[in-house]
């Protein structure tokens, strides 16, 4: 048994990822990266949860506005408006939410970028600190793309990826339609490579019709 470095998990330096090159691997090759077209992802948090948060707003509203503007609190104990006040402040969570998910989309949209390489997805995001996901082609089960009213309008799409253990969206991408198709390629080409190792496999696979060969330690797709 190969014995394990002591020192391996040790680091000589305490960095904090900023972007996704940094968590690269050696060879590891960018096939692609993008980020959220803003303005479609500034919208579609906007319109997120909107009508419920419009509608809930109104209804209580007008209540507040009722019981203010009319004679029930005068009769009403000292302290019936401070619960009131506190009452609604509660009840109109949903408004907070919806108004918290708009404000922090600028933040979001700053910290979010998706990178396809030769071995895996990595999707980039955060408001506080910085997540890295990771998604191996291995792994995944499904990759859907969903064009909405909205997407169509502003020429994104949000592409669904889903693996055996988790489900993740990459949102509002640019010409999703290619993205997708590419991605798609990337995933049937990695299987068909994983069952079917180099070393075994014909020049051409009448299958697949794909050529992947193992070069310098860098997966390349001819």
């Amino acid at each position: 048994m190969k014995q394990i470095d002591e020192n391996y998990f040790k680091n000589s330096k305490q960095t904090t990822i900023t972007s996704i090159d940094e968590v690269l691997e050696k060879n590891e090759q960018v096939l692609w990266r993008g980020k959220p077209k803003k303005s479609a992802y500034i919208l579609s948090s906007f319109f997120k949860m909107f009508p419920v948060a419009l509608l809930w707003l109104i209804f209580d509203g007008g209540f507040i506005i009722a019981m203010f503007t009319t004679d029930a609190l005068e009769s009403a104990p000292p302290f019936m408006p401070l619960i009131l006040v506190v009452f609604f402040a509660f009840h109109l969570t949903p408004v907070w939410i919806w108004l918290g998910n708009v404000i922090t989309a600028s933040i979001q949209h700053k910290n979010l970028e998706y990178a396809f390489t030769n071995k895996r997805i990595i999707i980039k995001s955060g408001v506080v600190g910085i997540d890295i996901q990771n998604i191996y082609y291995s792994d995944i089960e499904s990759v859907n793309l969903k064009v909405g009213i909205f997407d169509r309008l502003l020429k994104v799409g949000d592409i669904y990826i889903r693996s055996k253990n988790e489900a993740k969206v990459i949102f509002d991408i640019d010409d999703p339609y290619f993205i997708t198709q590419k991605l798609q390629q990337i995933v049937i080409d990695i299987k068909t490579d994983v069952e079917f190792p180099n070393a075994l496999r014909p020049n051409e696979n009448p299958g697949y019709n794909t050529k992947l060969v193992q070069k310098d330690d860098e997966l390349t797709n001819k």
